[in-house]
């Protein structure tokens, strides 16, 4: 990882992996709190002012893709073609280009290799753990096969794919000013992200036989090239998510006749893919104010009784974005209205199946109505000319197209926190647009710029929303466990996105509780509101840093805020002002206080009863929610639009009872199952082996283990040093063997300069115990379970 520089140039503040709280007079007990970021934040320079601003010759690259591919539904494949054109708009001379090929972090042999520690769990091991273990060393099928790259005229270009990234080798050195056209052909085994995780591949509903397809970071891309960094090309490994360049898109989707299709950007040939019905409603929603069902629930439902054998070729266009996304699938109800953004349409639409119908019918296209108008009003006016919200039981965005969960009981009804958890996805992916699909931060490098500032925003459009809505991240008082955790699981914000321990109280929660902060408490509303929009318009449709965030905000509220950037935002000290005395007292010999528990669900007892779902209002009114209703300017949708007001609504108010005394048998969505005996037998005779490792030196390196095995056998694991970067000292690690181990030697072709070898070996394994193995059922993300206040209300 590269480390934090003092530089005159451009190289800065992205590169650092983990950026340190520099004092001038550390031994001092006053001034430290307060210096200035100067020995910290990069040199100012002809590319980014000292005012957080573009500089003079600010500029970036462009890649404009012109992608055709194929959906093989029945083999779960997809195949492509693309041309993409390269701007070099810098003014560096370019050997190569680096594309990103995400879909190899699914593969066993082709991904990015950064390990985690694991370990036993009361001697019991979950059998999907286990299946991860076999399969290591063998290759699965998937991953980014690459058949060809050429140039404009057909002459093939040389490649080199590392891991995630792949090179190209330029014919000819392309300089300033200079494009370079040229074409990839690829394909990919697409993968079932329920069992595999991830964010794209598709989604089996075993109960109709039909899937659901997300293509998300499934053509190979351009990464940044920057003023700050040169390629950002930084290995993908599922956490830190993207860095992308900006240009234009006409992407071609062949897919199953009976599917429709969901895209960044506007569809150009809609009259030819829907049917005359379809059409007519698709027209219809252009000037509606409420929702129009495009696809109805009934033709969804039909769509799922036979599958067709043709095919359709849709056709997607979206410029200026800086990546591209689709859906497809027949399951899909589809509605859609128009909302206005300073007189500008912006159809905002919702693709979701019969399993979310009772919820996303009601509420997903209005909320993204409603978060568009929101970011909006403290950013910029919303430039696209479409907004999308997919159900498809995770949380992922793209331009114009986002990835939500929540989905109803089958009898149609939801719990609060279903119904509140889906609105947060929705507000928080769709808001996503603006950070970072416009606002286009480094989220490879600096997760929180992206998640943090687009959670503070989530937060105000929630604040928005209802004023009882129970926002978790945003207040300050809500931050205050994870600030208080044992520093050895604390790193700074400023951390890379790799390295983080409490990825979302680090990334997503410290960042937007320190924004809010600012705007609440430190700087007001008014002052913080015109630097942090500032900030936004400045950064539109280009490429920042942290530096700029900070810069901008002094720069335009005229306040200066180092001792906050360097106290909340590069430290990892808590706020602990003791109150050491007061005086005065009135006696009350029966008095008794009570605080209110933490918390909104019904507690299970030990027999595994439990009560109700408590109203999901927060404990606490903070400071926002107060302000936001003294506000008279300030009206929230659920009192503008009635119809938002569903029985939860009443619950929170009182107005539907809450049943404290009824309980019911718990349940949960994870459950574990009795394993097959095919499952027993084929880890029949196995060994699992937990090794643990200490950091005596200080100095992180990869670990090699060598295995003697009872037979005299030996073999050699090579784990790479990132396995030490969520604990620099100590770490533990599973292997699964086909043999017993006699013998365990560090190093053994003593590669890596250990200083003490005596430490490196364990001549004999101990007895080997038994362990155990469970199969756990997981649920789609955001599923009802058990029963729900909805539900009682209604028996």
């Amino acid at each position: 990882m590269r480390k934090l520089l003092i530089c005159t140039g451009a190289l800065a503040l992205g590169l650092a992996a983990d950026a340190q709280d520099i004092q001038n007079n550390p031994g001092s007990n006053h001034g430290n709190k307060f210096e200035q970021l100067g020995t910290i934040l990069p040199t100012p320079n002809e590319y980014r002012t000292a005012s957080g601003a573009p500089g003079s010759k600010y500029w970036q690259q462009r890649a404009d893709y012109d992608i055709k591919c194929t959906l093989d539904e029945k083999n779960t494949r997809l195949t492509g073609s693309e041309t993409i054109s390269y701007y070099n708009n810098s003014p560096d001379a370019l050997t190569y280009l680096w594309l990103q090929l995400d879909e190899n972090e699914h593969s066993n042999s082709k991904n990015a290799n950064y390990q985690d520690g694991s370990s036993l769990r009361n001697g019991a091991i979950d059998i999907n753990t286990l299946d991860k273990l076999q399969e290591q060393k063998t290759e699965n099928g998937y991953g980014d096969n690459i058949t060809k790259i050429t140039d404009i005229t057909g002459k093939k270009l040389a490649f080199t794919v590392n891991k995630t990234m792949m090179r190209v080798e330029l014919p000819a050195t392309l300089k300033p000013g200079e494009k370079f056209v040229f074409n990839v052909d690829w394909n990919y085994k697409i993968s079932d992200r329920m069992k595999l995780g991830g964010r794209g591949g598709y989604e089996l509903f075993p109960e109709d036989g039909n899937m659901l397809f997300t293509m998300t970071q499934w053509y190979p891309r351009l990464c940044v090239y920057s003023d700050f960094q040169g390629w950002q090309n930084h290995q993908f490994t599922g956490r830190g998510e993207f860095a992308l360049t900006f240009g234009n898109f006409k992407v071609q989707m062949t897919v199953p006749a009976d599917h429709f299709v969901g895209g960044t950007g506007e569809c150009q040939n809609y009259q030819q893919v829907l049917d005359a019905a379809h059409f007519a409603r698709w027209q219809k929603a252009q000037t509606s104010k409420e929702p129009v069902q495009i696809v109805t629930l009934d033709e969804a439902k039909k769509a799922e009784g036979s599958q067709s054998s043709a095919t359709k070729t849709w056709i997607f266009k979206a410029d200026m974005v800086r990546d591209f996304a689709w859906t497809s699938s027949r399951k899909f109800i589809w509605d859609a209205m128009p909302a206005f953004v300073e007189g500008k349409k912006v159809m905002c639409m919702s693709f979701y199946g019969k399993e979310a119908y009772n919820l996303y019918s009601k509420f997903s296209t209005k909320a993204v109505a409603h978060t568009i108008k929101s970011y909006s009003k403290f950013t910029f006016p919303y430039p696209y000319p479409v907004a999308q919200s997919i159900e498809a039981a995770n949380g992922m965005e793209y331009p114009m197209i986002c990835f939500n969960y929540g989905r109803t009981e089958k009898d149609g009804t939801y719990s609060e926190a279903t119904k509140n958890g889906m609105l947060g996805v929705i507000i928080h992916e769709v808001g996503h647009n603006f950070f970072p699909m416009i606002v286009n931060s480094d989220e490879r490098q600096w997760t929180w710029m992206d998640e943090g500032l687009n959670t503070f925003v989530e937060y105000l459009t929630e604040e928005l929303y209802d004023n009882k809505f129970p926002s978790k991240r945003g207040p300050a008082y809500s931050i205050t466990d994870y600030m208080k955790m044992p520093k050895n699981q604390l790193e700074p914000i400023m951390t890379n996105s790799e390295n983080i321990i409490q990825f979302g109280p680090n990334a997503y929660s410290k960042p937007a509780t320190g924004l809010n902060i600012l705007r609440e408490t430190i700087m007001g509303r008014d002052l913080f509101d015109y630097a942090f929009k500032e900030y936004a318009r400045r950064w539109a449709f280009k490429h920042p840093t942290p530096a700029d965030l900070f810069r901008t905000m002094e720069d335009a509220s005229g306040e200066d805020l180092d001792w906050f950037w360097r106290g909340w935002f590069y430290s990892i000290e808590a706020c602990d002002i003791a109150l050491d005395s007061v005086k005065g007292f009135q006696f009350d010999p029966n008095g008794q206080v009570k605080f209110p528990v933490m918390g909104r669900r019904g507690e299970a007892s030990a027999d595994g009863m439990r009560g109700l779902d408590k109203p999901a209002v927060n404990n606490f009114e903070d400071i926002s929610k107060i302000r936001n209703r003294e506000d008279k300017n300030i009206h929230f949708l659920t009192d503008v639009d009635t119809t938002l007001r569903d029985f939860y609504w009443k619950y929170d108010r009182g107005i539907a009872a809450y049943d404290s005394t009824y309980k019911f048998k718990a349940t949960s969505p994870f459950m574990l199952d009795a394993l097959t005996d095919a499952d027993k037998q084929k880890y029949a005779g196995k060994f699992i082996y937990e090794l643990s490792f200490s950091n005596k030196g200080g100095l992180v390196m990869p670990v090699i283990v060598q295995w003697t095995f009872a037979d005299g056998t030996k073999e050699v694991d090579r784990i790479p040093a990132q396995i030490w970067r969520k604990d620099e000292n100590h770490v533990t690690k599973l292997f699964l063997k086909d043999k017993e181990v006699t013998g365990v030697l560090l190093d053994p072709m003593r590669e890596t300069a250990d200083i003490d070898e005596n430490n490196n070996s364990w001549p004999k394994v101990e007895a080997q115990s038994k362990f155990s193995i469970y199969k756990m059922k997981q649920a789609a993300r955001g599923q009802s379970t058990g029963l729900n206040p909805m539900q009682k209300a209604a028996q």
